[in-house]
């Protein structure tokens, strides 16, 4: 198979399995309760990717960057 071959039939089976995806996607959601969507939703939230990481000090740095880049020019 050469490789514009190849391209076009692996663009097709994504195609496929983008429609198969999206099909269980909302059979899924038709099928979800407010209860289950719920405890979902609040996993989701209690992950700790959603947690605020702490603040160790209230800047970002850019104000020292630049102080630091303007003592250089002098």
């Amino acid at each position: 198979m050469s490789q514009p071959d190849y391209r076009h039939e692996w663009m097709r089976q994504w195609r496929r399995a983008a429609i198969a995806l999206a099909e269980v996607r909302q059979r899924e959601l038709a099928q979800m309760t407010d209860a289950t969507a719920l405890a979902a939703a609040e996993r989701v939230l209690a992950s700790p990717m959603m947690r605020a990481p702490p603040q160790s000090n209230a800047s970002s740095g850019l104000v020292e960057q630049q102080r630091l880049f303007q003592r250089s020019r002098r």
